[in-house]
């Protein structure tokens, strides 16, 4: 079976793509089925945010397996104000650490919304690949995303350190309830590995 290719791809492709893309999420997440339609309403729309930026870990001429194409997918955009995570996270920045702290991080983000590898293909590279892909030449300052807070040293935890990113909020319940997480922020462009910790 063919290992699977990164490629980038823009927003009408990514829109066509969006059902095996959220066939990955759900095996990487699990999320509660009723959860389903409103996570593909969300990718829908974000797919028209500025400057947005998509890649996919595709298996191209395979036969039929248990994953099908789509390996994996990491999107993003230029994260502002008006945006609800951008607007959340900022707000809990200021809380915390003051307006010029949630500054120092959100003037000028690119924000990785999500990035998942099905289960039948991690632990190959492509969670760092899709990463390292998304962020490279990216004009933003930093880049921040959210990641499941369930214990402090999960896989996904691990590679975003390793790029020099540092938590910037943890046990973090976003509104409307749901599982706690972790934001996470670094300086573009990624630090190469292994990483340093420092902050910008």
């Amino acid at each position: 079976m063919r290992d699977p290719k990164l490629r980038e791809i823009d927003e009408r492709a990514f829109l066509r793509r969006l059902n095996p893309m959220l066939d990955v999420y759900a095996a990487a997440m699990e999320p509660p089925a009723e959860q389903l339609p409103g996570r593909h309403a969300i990718m829908e729309r974000h797919a028209a945010y500025p400057a947005f930026r998509a890649f996919v870990a595709e298996r191209r001429g395979a036969l039929p397996g248990l994953t099908g194409p789509v390996q994996g997918f990491a999107y993003g955009f230029h994260g502002t104000r008006g945006q609800w995570w951008h607007d959340v996270v900022y707000q809990a920045l200021a809380s915390r650490e003051g307006s010029e702290h949630a500054e120092m991080w959100l003037e000028d983000p690119f924000e990785v919304a999500e990035l998942h590898v099905h289960p039948d293909a991690q632990g190959k590279g492509l969670g760092r690949g899709l990463l390292t892909a998304l962020c490279e030449g990216r004009q933003e300052r930093t880049v921040v995303l959210s990641t499941l807070d369930l214990q402090p040293d999960t896989p996904a935890r691990r590679l975003y350190r390793s790029v020099g990113m540092v938590d910037l909020l943890t046990g973090f319940e976003f509104p409307g309830g749901g599982p706690r997480y972790a934001v996470m922020g670094g300086t573009l462009p990624l630090a190469p590995y292994p990483a340093s910790s420092s902050r910008p």
